[in-house]
């Protein structure tokens, strides 16, 4: 389960009993942090949380905050400031991360079908980003602006009505659709009338897709793995007492396709693993997945001869890899981990999985040389 699925789980239980609670999003980052922007958290009034916003350091005073701005209604920013020493020990949060972070808390009305909690829901399981805008800081005149959001499905939409002012709305949805197009999320002010509002506007990714061509036993751990971080699962196989719900009961889809019905078959974005253990049934596959560009990639289980063979028969199909093609193929599939087992080879696919969707080069933390995340990018886009 996600950590959006295990807060909207939260989030109905709390409302279902009727227990106040108020939502904690990380909005801006500067220098290092343990979460980016768009990290959340909920928190009840009994000191339930859920979800993260730090690796635990800021947890205990955004509890207390969060408490407050049950009480008040009010949509609070916190800005917790690591790289200044006695503001850390002030907050009790010892960072020790040298970096700046800014905490959105709102209380969430059960009442409001648009509360920040129900618009997450709405983008939940969606087939394309979305962005959700939310204006973080407004005072003076435009002060009931604050903690007003908006979420654009559609990159081809025209106008909003926001702010109240046709200028000004124009403006964030020029944004919002640049920050849209460019897969990165912006925090920025914005003049209203008189006054200035800090908007945040946060690029959601769909949940990647990965299908698995294979319902072996080994297919089970990676399935299960892939579940547990939020993936959308399908698994493929050609073998009826294989392919079953019975076997896979988390997949969003288990499908029963034979060998010659390959090319009828829906085939899904993002990222697909073949490990049938059959050859001949992954070469069709492959045969179709290397002509999608929807599908960015394509891992191969087994030793890399098989890779080998598989391409050479490609090419005899008279079929000519591209540079962009040659670079969606990852066979052997996995990191070099040592893994033997099929859970432990499933960790090292997994993990090849978030390395691709990242665009990060897989290695030891400790032989880095600079930061951990690349804070100016969010995802991949698997569309």
């Amino acid at each position: 389960m996600s950590e959006l699925q295990r807060l909207l789980s939260a989030y109905d239980w709390q409302r279902n009993t009727g227990n106040a609670c108020a939502l904690a999003t990380v909005t801006e980052v500067k220098g290092s942090s343990y979460r980016r922007p768009g990290a959340r958290m909920l928190v009840t009034d009994d000191g339930l949380l859920t979800g993260s916003i730090s690796g635990g350091c800021l947890e205990g005073d955004a509890l207390r905050r969060a408490r407050k701005v049950m009480l008040t209604g009010q949509s609070e920013t916190i800005v917790y400031d690591s790289t200044d020493i006695e503001e850390d020990l002030q907050h009790g949060a010892q960072l020790g991360c040298e970096g700046t972070i800014h905490i959105l808390l709102e209380k969430v009305d059960y009442t409001d079908q648009n509360n920040p909690v129900e618009l997450l829901r709405k983008t939940f399981r969606q087939d394309n980003p979305v962005v959700l805008i939310t204006i973080l800081g407004a005072k003076n005149s435009i002060g009931h602006l604050a903690g007003k959001k908006v979420l654009i499905v559609n990159s081809n939409q025209q106008e909003i009505n926001f702010t109240n002012h046709v200028s000004v709305d124009a403006l964030i949805l020029k944004d919002a659709l640049r920050a849209l197009a460019n897969n990165q999320s912006i925090t920025q002010n914005y003049q209203i009338g008189e006054e200035n509002a800090r908007i945040f506007l946060e690029v959601i990714l769909p949940a990647p897709q990965l299908t698995i061509y294979g319902a072996g036993n080994d297919a089970q751990p990676l399935l299960r793995l892939a579940i547990s971080l939020g993936w959308r699962v399908h698994v493929v196989d050609g073998r009826i007492p294989q392919a079953t719900s019975q076997r896979f009961p988390e997949a969003e889809t288990v499908q029963v396709v034979k060998l010659d019905d390959l090319q009828k078959q829906q085939f899904y974005h993002g990222y697909a693993v073949l490990m049938s253990h059959n050859y001949h049934y992954d070469f069709a596959v492959l045969q179709q997945l290397i002509t999608l560009e929807k599908v960015n990639y394509i891992g191969i289980l087994g030793p890399k001869k098989k890779t080998d063979r598989l391409l050479n028969d490609l090419q005899k199909t008279g079929f000519m890899l591209t540079e962009t093609e040659s670079e969606r193929l990852h066979g052997p599939v996995g990191l070099n981990i040592g893994a033997e087992t099929a859970e432990e080879i499933a960790v090292a696919i997994m993990a090849e999985l978030l390395a691709v969707r990242h665009q990060t080069k897989a290695g030891f933390l400790r032989e880095l040389n600079g930061p951990i995340h690349n804070r100016n990018f969010i995802a991949s886009t698997e569309l």
